[in-house]
């Protein structure tokens, strides 16, 4: 092998350019030619190719976002489109790539390995952490952080005012976020797609705290169960005396510079996805699973069932009475 590519698709992810800046120097280290694919799979479809160099990929270990920008391309579910794809690739010499993304990113990967023998890489890189193989995924720790930034600023004005508060958070249909920051947040109650939720429970809660003296109540919800404005609303409707506003974060969750658990777990999977295509392999989407860099099977990967965690989600139950 002498050429690689690389490409990041769909969501961006903090950390991302650390996985690119590790792809393309243990590529180079190793005597190989990298080269960037703009845009994701409609770069690939596009023709949107760049050399990358040492130079390239300085300074941008601590920056958020990705330098090889990042769309989604519905298109690529065809087969005459990942055709212009595979053209696009013979075109360059590209004999292995490597896709920074999530699920949809790796369908992506699988059928090009299938239908044209392309050797392919999966880094997940997704800040929601909803790739079943992995523990963690880039992105997942800093968006985390990102959002304990916001309810530390936010139970302040909520202290201030006795006020509750409404934090919602991405995550698509996961609630990884929501229960990593709401524990690390001390949040009052958090709702999550995994779990099940009773309104009158959260009301009582509220009104237990305010009888004991609580002069803020901080709400973490996961946008994969409802919106903050139809939450707020269920609430009102039960306490309408209640001083109750709600924040949607947003996208601000997924920018910013990447902690440095997410720069080491990007450095060592991107460093490991050049390995890989070394070693003739592919297919394989990088995983960390108990501290260690692991590879599995795309097509197991995928079919692979993310065990949510319970325990985490009681300890969070009791440190909120």
């Amino acid at each position: 092998m002498k050429t690689i590519g690389i490409l990041t698709s769909g969501g961006d992810a903090p950390g991302m350019n650390a996985a690119i800046r590790a792809v393309v120097r243990t590529g180079i280290y190793y005597g190989l030619k990298v080269k960037g694919i703009m845009r994701g799979y409609a770069g690939l479809v596009e023709d949107e190719v760049i050399d990358l160099n040492l130079s390239s990929v300085g300074d941008i270990l601590q920056k958020g976002g990705t330098i090889l920008r990042t769309a989604r391309c519905e298109e690529f579910k065809r087969k005459e489109v990942r055709k212009k794809a595979y053209e696009t690739l013979q075109k360059h010499g590209i004999e292995g790539l490597v896709v920074i993304g999530g699920d949809g990113s790796f369908r992506g990967a699988q059928l090009l390995s299938e239908e044209w023998n392309v050797n392919t890489i999966g880094i997940p890189g997704t800040i929601d952490n909803d790739i079943p193989c992995t523990d963690y995924t880039i992105g997942f720790d800093t968006a985390c952080n990102t959002v304990i930034d916001a309810i530390n600023k936010i139970r302040d004005t909520a202290t201030s005012h006795e006020r509750a508060n409404i934090i919602e958070v991405m995550g698509r249909n996961a609630g990884y976020i929501a229960l990593y920051a709401g524990l690390a947040g001390g949040a009052e109650m958090i709702i999550l797609p995994e779990v099940e939720w009773s309104i009158d429970e959260l009301c009582d809660k509220i009104t237990y705290g305010i009888k004991r003296g609580k002069l803020h109540h901080i709400i973490v919800l996961a946008e994969g169960v409802m919106s903050a404005p139809e939450l707020a609303k269920m609430i009102k409707e039960r306490l309408p005396k209640l001083d109750l506003r709600y924040t949607i974060l947003g996208h601000i969750q997924r920018g910013g510079a990447p902690t440095v658990m997410d720069r080491v777990l990007a450095s060592q999977m991107g460093a490991r996805a050049v390995e890989l295509l070394l070693e003739n392999k592919t297919k394989r989407i990088i995983s960390i699973r108990n501290n260690q860099i692991v590879d599995d099977d795309i097509d197991e990967a995928l079919s692979m069932k993310k065990e949510f965690n319970r325990k985490l989600y009681e300890l969070s139950k009791i440190l909120s009475i």
